[in-house]
């Protein structure tokens, strides 16, 4: 006998006591939960046991080893006893209800109606202190999975959920031989979330779901968490799946008591903390009005006599225009500060806009010069009219001299080879001094023909070059300056922007 003792003691290991005990100390979840299980480790053992020939009292195990033995030895459908009821042999005491949320995917992030919308695992362990079975009398069954219906569940809700009608609607729930309940669901929940836009593209969003029961005060239910912060983080990154265009910072659980209609709720609030991805907006969005900014400043390089610099200016602030009425789409309207993105814009706008201003007051006073020298050039035309005229009377006053005094010019000889029947009372001292005052003549009619030619080659000068007036000049030291200025502003107003933009803490 001593010897099959033995035998026994060192078949088994030197103890019995691994076969007997239960996955866990509270029977609600065993330690492959811990580290990430999946649901079907709630029905099997972790001890180690095998089915196998081995095990000395294996057939002592009875036949009815079916969940159906279960749940007629435990008489589930009695629904005063597991459904319309707190399942507590006391109600003094409050039920404990273990909650482990993991965010699995976050889908869309609706900025006009602020909701977030992701898919969440949400997992609960309560106690139900009505069922009690031993696994060994049942082949060493440790779980079964029975109908929602058959058991008593907690009434939870998420307040900021706006679709509650397949909240927690989960079909099956998972009872331990202990007690221990346990239920996992699977959903997508549209949350309201209040989101601040003030540094859009670069926001970071903190959203909230609070779990509260709806009927039950915290002295009848009491709301924990299982895993720390650091454990729910971790986990929830190495499970996620897609982020969209948010980049998942945190995640924190707290549990507390608020006072809410009238009694005292246990409440746990499952905090996100979540960033945009900003690298579109900046090459979509920032990047493309700056460069408009860029042409608008090299704007001033373009001319200011035609309307080619106006055109182009009036082009750049239409762009402008219709960025803006991108952001309108994106952005909500009941944001309580104005995003930067925004001031960004206007200040941008308005910069183009008094640019656009100040050419137009330049083509104003340039216009105004262009007037009084046409003015001028008019006179100058009458002048030169004036002149010819003179000039033309001129020459014919030597043409009527010429005529006056053909004989002069047909017989333009000596008087020594002239007949003197044709002079007979012309004297020889008189025929030279007339001679010499036609070639005089002459002589001056041709000077007064080269000073008319000059007046017309200066005249016609005049035109063709025309000195900048004076409005003219003042225009352009008026761009220099307003260059410098506009240069100045939109630098230091770019940086301010920025300095916001990208630094401030939240």
């Amino acid at each position: 006998m001593f010897a099959g003792f033995l035998f026994l003691l060192l078949l088994t290991g030197g103890s019995s006591s691994n076969h007997t005990q239960p996955p866990d100390s509270e029977g609600l979840y065993n330690q492959s939960h811990l580290e990430g299980g999946n649901a079907d480790s709630y029905s099997e053992p972790v001890d180690g046991a095998r089915d196998d020939d081995s095990i000395p009292w294996k057939s002592d195990w009875p036949d009815h080893c079916t969940d159906v033995d279960v749940i007629n030895h435990l008489n589930l459908t009695d629904k005063v006893k597991f459904y319309l009821a707190r399942p507590i042999q006391d109600n003094k005491r409050s039920i404990n209800l273990t909650l482990d949320i993991h965010l699995y995917s976050i889908l869309d992030v609706k900025e006009k109606e602020q909701e977030l919308v992701a898919y969440f695992w949400i997992d609960m362990f309560w106690k139900n202190e009505f069922i009690e079975w031993k696994a060994r009398d049942f082949c060493r069954t440790y779980g079964i999975i029975v109908p929602a219906e058959l058991l008593w569940k907690p009434d939870l809700t998420i307040e900021e959920v706006t679709i509650k009608d397949k909240l927690f609607n989960t079909q099956y729930l998972t009872v331990r031989f202990n007690g221990g309940i346990y239920q996992r669901s699977g959903m997508v929940l549209v949350s309201t979330c209040k989101m601040d836009f003030y540094r859009f593209p670069f926001d970071t969003q903190i959203c909230n779901l609070t779990f509260k029961s709806i009927q039950h005060p915290s002295r009848q239910m009491k709301l924990l968490s299982r895993l720390t912060n650091n454990d729910i983080l971790s986990f929830t990154r190495d499970s996620m799946k897609t982020e969209s265009e948010w980049l998942l910072m945190n995640v924190t659980v707290d549990t507390s008591e608020v006072y809410n209609f009238g009694f005292h709720l246990s409440v746990l609030v499952y905090t996100m903390t979540i960033k945009r991805r900003s690298v579109l907006y900046v090459a979509n969005f920032i990047v493309p009005v700056l460069f408009f900014l860029c042409l608008d400043l090299a704007s001033f390089l373009i001319s200011e006599s035609g309307g080619e610099k106006l055109s182009f200016k009036v082009t750049v602030l239409l762009a402008v225009t219709v960025m803006q009425l991108i952001l309108n789409d994106i952005l909500p309207s009941s944001s309580d500060r104005i995003p930067l993105i925004a001031v960004y814009c206007i200040g941008v706008f308005t910069l183009m806009m008094l640019s656009l201003l100040e050419t137009i007051l330049m083509m104003y006073l340039m216009e105004k010069d262009h007037v009084s020298q046409d003015q001028e050039a008019d006179k100058d035309q009458s002048l030169d009219e004036d002149c010819r005229d003179q000039a033309g009377k001129v020459h014919e006053c030597f043409r009527d001299m010429n005529k006056s005094i053909p004989c002069v010019r047909v017989f333009d000889q000596s008087p020594a080879g002239m007949p003197p029947e044709l002079l007979p009372g012309v004297k020889e001292g008189s025929s030279s001094q007339l001679t010499q005052e036609i070639q005089d003549f002459q002589s001056l009619n041709n000077e007064l023909r080269e000073v008319l030619k000059t007046v017309v080659l200066l005249l016609s000068s005049r035109k063709e070059e025309k000195e900048p007036g004076y409005w003219t000049t003042k225009t352009k030291t008026l761009n220099r300056i307003y260059f410098i200025v506009y240069l100045l502003a939109a630098s230091v107003f770019l940086v301010s922007v920025f300095s916001v933009w990208l630094h401030e803490d939240r």
